[in-house]
């Protein structure tokens, strides 16, 4: 077991963070980025290509992560690996401490620094999760071969927040955790009552007892950042009140993480949930620390 997956099971308040790997082949920006959370977060998330675009390999800074004493959260994407490199890659993560995943589709790479790379996508998210589970469980490979260590692993899948409507079902987050999803960490939710109607559908569903829910929150650095969110992150809604507060602050930063803060507070309010993931794509980790820090 990991020690978010024993913070998610014990109901504690779990805090994650995501960290994007630099563009270097030194370790030594990765961990000094990733010092500014020692301490604050149960677990940091590397991103796999965020973007379709080429940093450090996610697996390879996971394991520097595990190797300076953090707990990491390895991103998988379907994007660049057939099942041969997604198997071999899964035991050696797990060889070098990396045990918690989070299995994603991953960003067309039409979209990303490098337009002309080819995409894999031999498997999808939901057949990398059941690859992991039967890795696990099963000690076997998909050839039938046995593993003679079987990884730990504690596996996550991504979703998606949303105001659900009288009729909705939770289908898709209920597929992935058939497929052995143990925790889930969504997109962006800056709307407290929303989240709390989420959530309480998820527990009506029993969803909440069968995986640990991390909503996805983050500090905002500026109203044209929200704005261009609201525009640009499908399923994303910052709201005008937000905004305005925002754009009225003598230092938007600051009042981004305040927000951030003040987010944390409020959903540790909401029965059900199992914590926050915190992204700051256009920030440094030291903007997450803060907000933690403010919300202590």
């Amino acid at each position: 077991m990991t020690a978010l997956s024993d913070r998610i099971k014990n109901k504690q308040f779990a805090i994650t963070a995501e960290i994007v790997p630099p563009v270097s082949a030194s370790a030594d920006l990765l961990l000094h980025e990733a010092e500014h959370l020692r301490g604050l977060v149960d677990a940091i998330n590397v991103t796999d290509g965020a973007g379709a675009t080429t940093t450090m390999s996610s697996f390879a800074a996971s394991a520097i992560l595990a190797g300076a004493g953090f707990e990491p959260v390895l991103q998988i994407t379907c994007r660049d690996r057939n099942r041969i490199a997604l198997t071999a890659d899964l035991l050696g993560a797990a060889a070098q401490g990396s045990y918690n995943l989070l299995v994603l589709m991953g960003d067309d790479p039409a979209k990303g620094d490098q337009p002309e790379a080819k995409p894999v996508f031999d498997l999808d998210s939901r057949q990398v999760m059941s690859l992991a589970r039967s890795l696990r469980d099963e000690a076997v490979l998909p050839s039938g071969k046995p593993v003679s260590s079987p990884p730990p692993f504690y596996i996550g899948a991504a979703d998606m927040p949303l105001d659900p409507p009288a009729d909705w079902k939770p289908d898709a987050l209920q597929s992935k955790i058939d497929c052995g999803a143990q925790f889930t960490q969504t997109q962006f939710c800056f709307e407290p009552e929303v989240a709390a109607r989420f959530i309480g559908r998820l527990h009506d569903a029993g969803i909440t007892e069968q995986v640990g829910v991390l909503l996805g929150i983050g500090p905002i650095i500026s109203a044209k950042s929200a704005r261009w969110m609201n525009s640009n992150l499908y399923g994303v809604t910052i709201p005008e009140q937000t905004i305005a507060r925002l754009e009225g602050a003598s230092d938007a930063k600051a009042e981004g993480r305040a927000i951030c803060a003040e987010l944390i507070e409020q959903y540790r309010q909401i029965p059900g949930l199992a914590g926050v993931h915190i992204m700051a794509p256009a920030q440094k980790p030291d903007a997450i620390a803060d907000a933690i820090k403010l919300a202590s």
